[in-house]
């Protein structure tokens, strides 16, 4: 069963997200690990030739700064971890690029910080860059900008990185790699009837006391940060698993649908939780108003709605903002997130997407709202 369950969620899981440790990537802080990197990087090669979308959140740029600068000790002050990870993300993007180049496989360095997350626009331009990059068969290789930053080197990981970035392109998956088999009931080093938790469900509370609670010392160890990860994968439907970074061929093997490590799933279909937080907005900042045709594409026939069916645009939004959909009476049928700003969205209203460009200057996505990003609320 435990099995089964695991071999579901793994097996059909096409864009992954992979989180990876410090204390793996770097062998406890000792420097980057090139054949632990080598060893991810050629399965992480192999996942992406054989159909999969795979993004790397790794850790390790301030202990690899600290031993190119010759530094025993981690320093406290702020900019000295800061000028640190700007030297230590150097080799560490380095060996990523070599050894997924060395398997075939183009990689991109990314840096985001939280506010990139919380920032809509830049949040936007983000995802749109990442899901080309994955489109293109590309590795993005995710850290965070810890260069300008102050807040993630305090709490020093990135699990949650990981978790936000799974949302971000909205992951079917999301692997968290560490120095853990994964979780137990109880801390195994203290409690002799500890056992090992093979799946369970993510956002369960009773999973935060097995994992000590966040004042604990086995919580402060990492696992209580992996056990909210997964909690927050969870929102936008993607179930995680908690193995151990060392375990051979992990990810192929989590891929084939083998049980490794915990297995934490989501409770919620991705596609529902997204339908689902657009259809609880009580309010909206503006609609569009289509023409009959539209209101049979989009509701009849489960397209996308185009510039060229929209009549007016009402209210003002942003790009990435739920909007509703109205047919000639007025009356909401759907509603979804708009690919462009309502000042935009005029110009281009009962416009074909060829004529976007000298509208508005650039070439954006033919769609107003694409149909995976769309939900009827009327029949």
């Amino acid at each position: 069963m435990q099995k089964d369950a695991g071999s579901t969620v793994l097996l059909n899981a096409r864009r992954i997200v992979v989180k990876v440790g410090s204390s793996l990537v770097t062998d406890e802080g000792r420097g980057l690990d090139a054949e632990a990197i080598a060893n991810w990087c050629e399965q992480l090669a192999e996942l992406v030739k054989g159909g999969r979308e795979v993004i790397m959140v790794s850790s390790g740029a301030i202990a690899e700064g600290m031993k190119r600068l010759g530094w025993a000790t981690r320093p406290k002050a702020i900019h000295e971890l800061q000028a640190a990870a700007a030297v230590g993300q150097m080799g560490l993007v380095q060996v990523y690029e070599t050894k997924l180049r060395e398997n075939g496989i183009g990689s991109a360095q990314v840096l985001l910080t939280h506010a990139d997350l919380a920032d809509r626009e830049r949040y936007l331009n983000a995802r749109s860059t990442l899901l080309t990059l994955l489109q293109l068969g590309v590795v993005p290789v995710i850290n965070e900008n810890d260069t300008v930053v102050n807040d993630e080197i305090k709490f020093g990981d990135n699990d949650t990185l990981g978790a936000l970035v799974a949302n971000l392109v909205e992951a079917d998956a999301l692997i968290i790699l560490t120095d853990q088999k994964g979780l137990y009931t109880a801390d195994p080093r203290k409690d002799p009837a500890a056992t090992f938790v093979h799946i369970g469900k993510a956002g369960d509370a009773a999973l935060e006391a097995m994992a000590g609670g966040a004042g604990s010392s086995i919580g402060s160890g990492g696992m209580i940060t992996k056990i909210l990860a997964a909690k927050r994968a969870a929102g936008s439907g993607a179930s995680t698993v908690i193995a151990w970074g060392r375990e051979p061929r992990a990810l192929i093997r989590l891929s084939q649908g083998e049980a490794i490590g915990t297995l934490l799933v989501a409770q919620t279909q991705k596609n529902q939780a997204r339908k689902q937080w657009m259809a609880d907005h009580l309010q909206m900042r503006g609609a569009v108003v289509v023409d009959p045709g539209a209101v049979s594409k989009v509701r009849d026939e489960g397209k996308s709605l185009l510039p060229i069916g929209m009549t007016s645009v009402q209210g003002e939004f942003s790009r990435g903002d739920v909007i509703a959909v109205r047919d000639a009476e007025g009356l909401e049928f759907a509603r979804g997130l708009a690919n462009y700003s309502s000042a935009e969205a005029r110009l281009i209203c009962r416009k074909a997407s060829s004529e976007f460009e000298k509208l508005l200057g650039y070439t954006g996505e033919p769609e107003m709202v694409h149909r995976t990003n769309l939900v009827l609320t009327r029949a």
